[in-house]
C-alpha cells in the first residue's frame, strides 16, 4: 500500500492549498480541522479526491481472498 501522504502547498498570497494522497473515506477530513488549528484559519473551500470512495485493503485482505478460491 502507498504511503499517506497530506500535500500543503502555500501561495504567495499565503492562501494554503492541501490536498490528503491514500488517506481512504472520511479519515481525510480530520485533516482539514489538524490545519484549521495549525494555521488558525478556516477552511473556505473543499473538495474529495477519489480516495474518498476507495476502500484500503491489506495484505491480510489479499491472503483470506485468495485462500477462498
Amino acid at each position: 500500500m502507498d504511503q499517506q501522504q497530506l500535500i500543503v502547498t502555500v501561495g504567495p498570497d499565503g492562501a494554503v492549498a492541501a490536498e490528503t494522497r491514500n488517506i481512504f473515506g472520511s479519515d481525510c477530513l480530520d485533516y482539514i480541522t489538524l490545519l484549521e488549528d495549525l494555521l488558525e484559519a478556516e477552511t473556505v473551500s473543499s473538495s474529495y479526491t477519489e480516495d474518498y470512495t476507495r476502500t484500503a485493503v491489506t495484505a491480510s485482505d489479499y491472503v483470506r481472498n485468495e485462500s477462498a478460491d
